[in-house]
């Protein structure tokens, strides 16, 4: 479960983060390099990041249709490559997750003219629309299918033509979008002539049914294609269509596309595309070269693990961002855990020559940036605490060199660094637990502040309010945790005090990240450290924490047991702490922290007295396959391990106050699972409170009233059953 599933509380914390910053999100940068791109009043500034000078270059006249009284008010825009057009997406929607839905128009900046794209097409059905490296065409796509436009002539030519909600061409499925991180499904070739795109086909996959029951007097049936764990995959296909004729030419790769997935797939060179194979269980990566001439494909480097294989970099929450090559072509940047820790490889074209580029008992976070000019790479890391981030260069050609710390060592906690494509500068931002964040714009690959009265270091400040205490503590099955403790205001430790543990547990998300905020929990009506209390969180093994594959993959086929009795000792061992009340240990999280919340309702009822679940996944074999299985397993080889794992399993153990909460109109975390739980907690004549929110997501946000209402069902659950205060 990921994304969402994460927690909310990460999405909101990003968000707090980017508006504090202020920095551009997605950063639209100049073609030199040397400055950025924003909307503002209305039309596009420019930024120089050397003199932080800010021009207009697109007024708001420019910006407005003729008969408009508004200019267009501004998802994204993107310039052609030389820089006379520019894309200016529009009045957009959600399709899952994402607001990847919408209307585009193009201005010519060079005549001011302001045209609407794929006229004739439904409003709003446009998406991920792109100029062609020549700057002549656009393609995008609407209703399942892909189209080119002529920006010339204003010819729309439809390149596919057999798209429907189940045959999917140039974009993707709810799964692939959820658990790839796939949307944007179609790849221009270099010389304009050619478009390779994804084509999934979700014929064969059973539909899960929500039922919208509150917008008419009949209910409405609300179908969502949606593998569950031991269905088969959606079939996916390569496809390259020539501009000119229209002429399709499906990618011959082998093996059955029932039991594999293409998550990457990007121009390798001229007539060649360059695709990432994951087999059905995720163990097995492959890279293969396809000529688009013959359709032919060849596998010319691959990898195993008996856990799974990642995709390349920490990429797999995201869009990807498609293959480095460097050295003139001849080799490309890869990033693995077959040593037994996260590391950068440099791979020849060829595949025959592997070579370790970062070494050491450290995992590399992500790739930032590469200059190849100056030969450099740089990355995050934080080899001495996973919970901090800092930001490391290392020379493409590295031999015996050291990676080398460019961040401050002064600045203990997250330093995120966005750099700029020639990596010539870098938006850095930092904070802590006690720091607010914080950010300037630095040149690389000295790490200098572009500005002195506008550096981290010029205006950091210390929030004396915090009083969160990391620490790691050894369970007693000799396994070091990471955690945090934010105590109350005022705090006595004479006294003791009700504890609240927010957990998460799987391996999509952290919940101890050394950064300013995340103690706050986002969910309650106050403040719970003027309230009176001790907040909680931990990493079990199976978190993604820089701790190595062996920490990570721990979890493989134990999720639902390994995590849980990390999190129960782990909170054992911190309630040894005399002003902690035993008597009074609360636990919440939201999808799978709500999954983790109920096993340790379940399973370790002395110590967690009182629990509230959100969209809790309660029965493992009703999540999706591409998630579950990475993790689980096949059920059809170990049914017994998703069954024992599932809360729905140990009900029984119950023993204290429980809320369960669950949106009915979720595509992600669907309705059944609060339906199966509900019953076997019946069955067993277990008490408890629970919640539906009719027709709301797995985010539970939509609606007038609908966050505050759920902030006081929380809350007032929370204040009555682990009453708040000193003792």
């Amino acid at each position: 479960m990921i994304n969402w599933k994460s927690s909310i509380m990460l999405l909101l914390l990003a968000l707090f983060v980017q508006l504090t910053y202020a920095q551009p999100a997605g950063i639209n940068w100049t073609a030199d390099g040397l400055g950025y791109y924003k909307s503002k009043d209305g039309g596009i500034a420019r930024t120089d990041i050397r003199t932080d000078a800010e021009t207009m270059v697109i007024t708001r006249e420019q910006l407005t249709p003729a008969g408009a009284s508004l200019p267009l008010r501004l998802q994204k825009f993107d310039y052609s490559n030389d820089r006379t057009k520019i894309l200016l997406f529009t009045n957009t929607a959600k399709v899952w997750r994402y607001n990847t839905r919408g209307d585009y128009w193009l201005l010519n900046v060079t005549s001011g003219k302001l045209i609407q794209l794929g006229k004739g097409l439904p409003s709003q059905s446009l998406m991920f629309a792109k100029f062609s490296p020549d700057g002549k065409q656009v393609a995008y796509v609407s209703e399942h299918n892909l189209f080119a436009e002529d920006l010339t002539s204003g010819l729309v030519r439809k390149l596919t033509a057999d798209g429907t909600r189940k045959l999917i061409n140039g974009t993707f499925d709810w799964v692939y979008e959820e658990e790839f991180g796939c949307r944007d499904g179609f790849r221009w070739s270099d010389d304009s002539k050619q478009i390779a795109f994804w084509q999934v086909d979700a014929t064969k996959i059973r539909d899960y049914y929500m039922l919208n029951t509150t917008d008419s007097a009949y209910s409405k049936v609300i179908p969502v294609e949606y593998p569950k764990v031991g269905e088969a995959p959606s079939p996916v296909r390569i496809g390259v269509v020539t501009l000119n004729g229209g002429f399709i030419r499906w990618m011959n790769i082998e093996g059955d596309p029932r039991e594999h997935y293409i998550p990457r797939m990007e121009w390798s060179g001229p007539n060649e595309l360059i695709v990432q194979q994951l087999d059905r269980k995720q163990q097995e990566s492959k890279l293969m070269y396809c000529k688009v001439t013959d359709g032919s494909a060849r596998t010319f480097w691959a990898e195993n693990d008996d856990a799974w294989v990642d995709l390349n970099s920490a990429d797999i929450f995201g869009e990807p961002g498609g293959w480095k090559w460097v050295n003139k072509g001849q080799d490309f940047l890869w990033m693995s855990e077959k040593d037994g820790w996260r590391h950068i490889y440099r791979i020849s074209r060829d595949g025959k020559t592997v070579t370790l580029v970062t070494k050491g008992n450290y995992d590399v976070g992500a790739i930032k940036g590469v200059d190849e000019a100056s030969g450099n790479i740089y990355f995050s890391a934080s080899p001495a605490n996973a919970t901090q981030s800092y930001l490391y260069k290392i020379k493409i050609n590295a031999g015996k060199d050291d990676a080398e710390l460019l961040t401050s060592a002064g600045l203990k906690g997250m330093n995120e660094y966005v750099v700029s494509p020639s990596a010539k500068f870098a938006r850095h931002s930092f904070s802590n637990h006690n720091t607010p964040p914080v950010a300037e714009w630095g040149t690389l690959p000295d790490n200098k502040p572009v500005s002195s009265a506008k550096s981290i270091a010029g205006n950091l400040r210390t929030d004396n309010s915090s009083d969160v205490e990391y620490v790691q503590i050894t369970t007693d099955d000799n396994v070091v945790l990471d955690a945090w403790i934010n105590k109350p205001t005022n705090f006595d430790a004479a006294k003791k005090y009700p504890v609240v543990l927010y957990v998460y547990g799987e391996p999509a998300a952290s919940t101890v990240e050394d950064q300013y905020g995340s103690h706050r929990n986002f969910l309650y009506n106050g403040d719970m450290r003027e309230d009176g209390y001790i907040q909680i969180a931990l990493d079990n093994r199976g978190s993604p924490s820089l701790k190595g594959a062996g920490w990570r993959k721990s979890i493989y086929r134990k999720i639902g047991v390994l995590n849980i009795r990390d999190m129960a000792l782990g909170t054992k061992k911190l309630l040894e702490r005399s002003y902690m009340d035993k008597d009074r240990v609360a636990v919440w999280g939201w999808s799978g922290g709500g999954s983790s919340t109920l096993n340790l309702m379940f399973q370790y009822p002395e110590i967690f007295k009182t629990g509230i679940a959100i969209a809790a996944v309660s029965n493992q074999l009703f999540y999706d396959n591409i998630y579950t299985e990475r993790f689980m397993g096949l059920p059809q080889e170990n049914r017994e391990d998703f069954i024992k794992g599932s809360p729905v399993t140990n009900v029984q153990g119950l023993q204290g106050n429980l809320l369960y909460i669950h949106g009915t109109g979720d595509d992600n975390v669907h309705y059944d699972n609060a339906e199966i739980l509900l019953n076997a907690l019946i069955k067993y004549n277990k008490q408890f409170q629970f919640m539906a929110y009719p027709n709301r997501s797995h985010n539970i946000n939509e609606g007038e009233g609908t966050w505050l209402h759920l902030s006081t069902l929380y809350t007032n659950y929370l204040k009555k059953n682990c009453p708040p205060g000193a003792r």
